[in-house]
């Protein structure tokens, strides 16, 4: 009979065990996942839950398998009457009487973990009566400690104290133990983020971390095709061949994936390619917790006025994507200029234009010690799973943390920056994981993180320079509020303002306009009329400074002249940093 095919991390989990140099693994990654088995070669799979593929395919050939978590306590999956003659000696020596109700061993970690480790040395050297003679027989067990996060949370050392320190030490005491490797006992910590266990279990040279990742595409398709199998009633209900809608679910579990395809079968609701968008959307989201947020573009760049050399350059790269010439798709993008000069905006209609997924980057910080490098680790896992995918990151400035974070974040800031860099320049993503930071002070983003092979493309956005450009920001705005372009009056040739206060004064005026409801319609005023009368009242806005020194530090950002207008080409960097100086001075900087 051939060997089963087992999941690729079970695989290199089997080899490092053979190989003889450790007895503990950490699983982490997609651990609430269903994993695929097939008793043999080619046979029909089944889908476990993590414990379950444990219990009856990796640790099969043990003969003890517990389990331990918090919430349930000691738990003997195979071998009670092994656990029961160790427990009758233990009982023997404590005053305790664990052997006649295994379930009263008490939960908490001082007390559970200690009974455990106790039963490790016991069966290393169990004593057995064989032939009227005391002869040592081991045992091999294998532990299973589920949510170790919360046994042994991350945090400074210093600072762990009480239980946390007690399963800490404990934990650490069977990766580092010798006589547990040449024993055959296995323990195995199973959380979902490396980053959620303390550093010094996370980073032990003696346990072996093995990750769990999401399903690719092939492997969805193998788990629709046997789902519909299954349960017919799915199969009824799809309106997309199943190759297709596994690739339109990357990124979802398959525990996920089959909740929403039953959620539809049993609400006798058609699978179609909206539906799988909409699902998609909802349960990554729900996934990562609030961390990720889909952005639905039905723009594309045709909707943006003016920036004609910018449109040329990313369309030329949407190009590139869409052919799958990836080599020469830049990592990541850089949008700079004065607040209002539609930033998110392009990045919008750019992910629309290239036809991907594009996503925010909620605030994924937390105030609870070792959350916020838990939330990014769920984001990059999520964004490797997705296949292609525009990560857009507003207020970088804010967002990225610094190489140096200080000791007023507890060094929060140094650890988001290392995690965000060392993603970036993953050449593996190239093309895949597509980054646009966005801010108006690029002069406060890391130069390391802003470098070249990680934000290629450095682009500035500036407010429309002449008047042919301010009216054409004005019909696209005019569409997007719903003002017809008949009733736009000429704009004045004197107004100099950006996109943000351009939209302003079209609100401005329609609410003047909509306040007119009550009155008999020849004492209405046109919308014309009233707009032109706003655009006569409109005043600057009076952060000149501020906007000026947005304005030239995006320009000395530029990556490449053709951005740029003409009042800033012949700018040389010792001129920009010149008035860059004065402008700091008039600020009080």
């Amino acid at each position: 009979m051939s060997r089963p095919r087992l999941p690729a991390w079970a695989e290199e989990m089997r080899s490092v065990f053979r190989s003889g140099t450790t007895s503990q693994f950490i699983l982490h990654g997609a651990v609430f996942d269903l994993v695929p088995h097939s008793p043999v070669a080619g046979g029909v799979v089944s889908f476990l839950s993590l414990g379950q593929f444990l219990e009856q395919v990796m640790l099969a050939p043990y003969d003890v398998i517990l389990t331990y978590d918090r919430s349930t306590g000691v738990q003997t999956k195979k071998g009670l009457k092994e656990f029961l003659a160790f427990l009758k000696s233990f009982d023997q020596w404590n005053g305790t009487q664990y052997a006649t109700s295994p379930a009263a061993i008490p939960r908490q970690p001082a007390v559970a973990l200690t009974v455990i480790d106790r039963f490790l040395d016991w069966a290393a050297q169990r004593p057995v009566i064989e032939n009227n003679q005391l002869v040592t027989k081991p045992l091999r067990v294998a532990v299973l400690v589920e949510y170790a996060q919360f046994l042994a949370p991350r945090g400074d050392s210093l600072q762990v104290s009480g239980s946390h320190a007690e399963a800490l030490i404990r934990l650490l005491d069977w990766a580092n133990d010798p006589a547990l490797v040449a024993g055959q006992a296995l323990t195995i910590l199973v959380a979902e983020t490396l980053n959620d266990l303390h550093s010094a279990l996370a980073n032990n040279p003696h346990a072996s971390k093995i990750h769990l990742a999401l399903p690719t595409a092939p492997e969805l398709h193998e788990f629709v095709t046997e789902l519909c199998r299954q349960e017919p009633t799915i199969a009824a209900k799809l309106e997309v061949p199943a190759d297709v809608l596994a690739q339109r679910s990357i990124g979802l579990s398959r525990i996920n994936l089959r909740n929403a395809l039953q959620l539809a079968s049993k609400n006798d609701h058609t699978i179609d390619a909206a539906y799988l968008v909409r699902q998609r959307r909802e349960l990554i989201e729900k996934e990562c917790a609030g961390l990720l947020d889909f952005i639905e573009s039905s723009y594309t760049l045709d909707s943006v006025a003016g920036l004609d050399e910018v449109k040329r350059w990313l369309r030329e790269d949407a190009t590139l994507i869409k052919t799958g010439r990836l080599r020469s798709v830049p990592m990541g993008y850089l949008f700079c200029g004065r607040i209002g000069t539609g930033k998110t905006f392009l990045t919008t209609c750019w992910s629309g234009e290239i036809g991907i997924p594009c996503v925010v980057m909620k605030n994924f910080r937390d105030k609870w010690q070792g959350s916020t490098e838990g939330n990014l680790e769920k984001i990059f896992e999520i964004l490797r799973a997705l296949g292609q995918v525009m990560v857009f990151v507003d207020e970088a400035d804010q967002a990225t943390g610094k190489r140096d974070g200080g000791s007023n974040d507890g060094g929060l800031g140094g650890r988001v920056y290392a995690m965000l860099a060392k993603e970036m320049s993953d050449t593996r993503n190239r093309g895949k994981i597509i980054w646009v930071f966005a801010t108006s002070r690029p002069d406060l983003v890391e130069v390391d993180l802003k470098r070249q092979g990680r934000l290629d493309v450095h682009v500035p956005l500036f407010p429309p320079q002449d008047h042919v450009e301010r009216k054409a920001l004005l019909q696209n705005l005019a569409k997007k509020v719903g003002v017809a372009g008949e009733e736009l009056p000429d704009l004045p040739e004197t107004l100099e303002v950006g996109g943000n206060e351009m939209e302003a004064l079209l609100v401005r005026a329609s609410r003047v306009f909509d306040l007119q409801g009550g009155r008999a319609p020849e004492e209405r005023r046109a919308f014309k009329d009233i707009l032109a009368e706003v655009f006569a009242d409109a005043r600057p806005m009076a952060h000149a400074a501020h906007l000026e020194y947005m304005d030239l530090v995006a320009v000395k950002e530029c990556t490449d002249g053709r951005f740029l207008p003409p009042r800033y080409k012949a700018l040389t960097t010792d001129e920009i940093d010149a008035r860059l100086e004065v402008l700091k001075h008039r600020l009080g900087w």
